[in-house]
């Protein structure tokens, strides 16, 4: 792995070159262009306030505890963390199957086609900060102290976990076409899997037996999504178990999913 690090780091240039490419793709036959990497998150979060937040009252008013009074603040951060994810599982799936005769001549690490996808949504997360920073003021909760550092932190696991599981899923999908398809329906049960438009305390403090919730933190994004919601709220901070088996599981993901490329990059460079 180290070596394959060695090899990416070399091969950074051509991975700027293909973060640049899809972006630029992606839009150039766009009136409003970039635009359309907030529109989308926000129409959506739009979407649910008027749901959880106006005709039901969000329905779990008690478990929001400071974001009770900011719903909007705290559906919107994780609607934006949401659509960075999403999208990049999604892209990343077919990253390899979709850009086969690129990768067959090109001279370049392999990696790079995953891992573009991984960065180059980032970019798409990172232009949402400015409205995530103007409504944090606009609710009163924007706090200069340590708990912005939870914004970092989160971006680190974050880009951790997707690029593992990144690699994974490029892999398996060239020789297992099921991949693609499973996955479509995966990010839709992982969506409501994750503390995106409902507060965890809502989960811990159900009536559903212990191992349930014990499966259910298992998913990395529980906790980074937490991380997330901590940069304005510090009581959802995730306690140290939490953010410990985020943590874990992000980096066996990163380690099992790059071992994996590597021992099915001839057969993927075959079936391609």
């Amino acid at each position: 792995m180290t070596s394959s690090v060695t090899t990416l780091w070399e091969n950074r240039n051509a991975l700027g070159l293909l973060v640049r490419r899809d972006l630029s793709v992606k839009y150039q036959q766009s009136i409003l262009g970039y635009l359309w990497s907030l529109i989308e998150p926000l129409g959506v979060a739009a979407i649910y306030w008027f749901v959880f937040g106006v005709l039901y009252g969000t329905g779990a008013d008690r478990h929001l505890g400071d974001a009770n009074n900011s719903y909007p603040l705290f559906l919107i951060t994780g609607i934006f963390a949401w659509s960075w994810a999403n999208a990049a599982m999604g892209e990343a799936t077919s990253a390899l199957t979709g850009q086969a005769r690129l990768i067959t001549t090109m001279k370049v690490a392999r990696q790079v086609f995953p891992i573009g996808r991984v960065l180059g949504r980032f970019a798409e997360f990172v232009a949402g900060i400015p409205i995530l920073i103007i409504l944090a003021i606009v609710f009163g909760e924007l706090h200069f102290d340590w708990q912005l550092l939870a914004l970092p932190l989160a971006i680190l696991l974050q880009t951790v976990f997707l690029t593992g599981l990144a690699l994974l899923l490029s892999s398996l999908n060239v020789l297992l076409r099921d991949v693609e398809k499973l996955m479509r329906l995966g990010l839709r049960f992982l969506f409501y899997a994750t503390p995106i438009i409902y507060p965890l305390a809502l989960v811990q403090n159900a009536d559903m037996p212990g191992w349930v919730k014990t499966v259910y933190e298992l998913n990395p994004l529980v906790g980074i999504m937490q991380l997330y919601h901590a940069i304005w709220y510090p009581e959802m901070f995730p306690s140290a178990q939490l953010l410990g088996v985020t943590v874990g599981i992000s980096l066996v993901l990163l380690v099992g999913g790059w071992w994996v490329f590597r021992r099915l990059e001839p057969a993927v460079l075959k079936e391609l």
